[in-house]
């Protein structure tokens, strides 16, 4: 690699892929040797990267965070994911819309046309009227989950306090996920509703959050159930094609058994719930099971039978 300027990026780039790196190590991968290791440090120095110099039998090097961001490197998959975390931010309601925004136009201005076509190629657009989150709001309760420290706030008239744990999203929305120490039991707080109270509490220990893991909790608060599986699931064939089907049947498994025929197995919080979201199909079916279901879909015939005769 003998043209200077390339490399020193080589070297930027290799810097910014792992903490330390041996001098021996980094004169090797460049093939120069460790002399010319040393003079190329010092004019990214020089540049503004703050790169300091690791002491021991072998030495080495580690680009530490600076009191100023300078340039940074990127390949092209790195580029390509930044592009596309900020307009997915853009849309995020975590009240950094506008930077975002900008710093979007930033990365894609620099970016050659090949990669501006994949990032121009994605779209996303918000949908429905989910309040934004305070980016403050977000930044404190993000604090008191740092430092495990008991969160104090106003949630619509009730003063409340919780441990704090995850911040979530979910259908455009933030939600911290923690223990309340009032009712001893992991709830979920709309982040939009929060008015954190200074200082925070105590520290806390951290709990195991049930389910093992935060989707798995947060899928199961929202399907009405303490497990991430439906409380009910059924299975049907519905006269009608897969592929529309598919189209909303949510989490279902659909499967094709013909042109205009398909099996779908579905869950939901309620057997009649379940009935229910299976009609909104407008299509003949057939209920393999369980005898659950079955009834629920009696119980709806009658409801719905004395409801249009009522209405007559």
């Amino acid at each position: 690699m003998g043209h200077p300027s390339a490399r020193l990026l080589a070297l930027l780039s290799l810097l910014q892929a792992r903490r330390d790196w041996a001098g021996e190590a980094l004169a090797t991968r460049l093939a120069v040797s460790p002399r010319t290791v040393r003079r190329d440090v010092d004019r990214l120095r020089e540049l503004g990267y703050p790169i300091r110099a690791i002491k021991g039998p072998d030495g080495g090097y580690r680009l530490d965070a600076g009191t100023q961001l300078p340039p940074l490197l990127f390949d092209d998959e790195q580029a390509v994911a930044l592009a596309v975390a900020l307009r997915i931010a853009v849309t995020s309601g975590a009240g950094i819309e506008e930077a975002a925004a900008r710093a979007l136009t930033t990365v894609r201005q620099v970016m050659p046309a090949r990669l501006r076509h994949r990032i121009d190629a994605l779209e996303l657009t918000a949908v429905g009227d989910a309040p934004q989150a305070d980016t403050a709001v977000l930044l404190a309760v993000a604090a008191a989950i740092r430092a495990e420290e008991i969160l104090r706030f106003d949630y619509g008239e009730a003063v409340r306090r919780a441990e704090p744990h995850h911040l979530v999203t979910r259908r455009g929305r933030w939600y911290l996920v923690g223990w309340d120490t009032d009712r001893d039991d992991w709830r979920t707080f709309r982040v939009d509703r929060i008015v954190p109270r200074i200082p925070t509490g105590p520290r806390f220990a951290r709990r195991e959050i049930p389910g093992g893991d935060v989707a798995t909790f947060i899928t199961a608060r929202f399907r009405g159930s303490d497990t991430p599986e439906w409380p009910c699931r059924g299975e049907v064939v519905l006269a009608a094609p897969a592929e529309t089907v598919a189209l909303f049947a949510g989490d279902g498994v659909v499967e094709a058994l013909g042109p205009d025929r398909c099996r779908l197995v579905a869950g939901s919080w309620s057997w009649i719930g379940l009935a229910a979201s299976l009609g909104r199909f407008d299509a003949d079916l057939e209920v393999i099971g369980p005898v659950e279901l079955r009834r629920a879909f009696a119980t709806l015939a009658r409801r719905y039978d004395a409801a249009a005769l009522r209405s007559g």
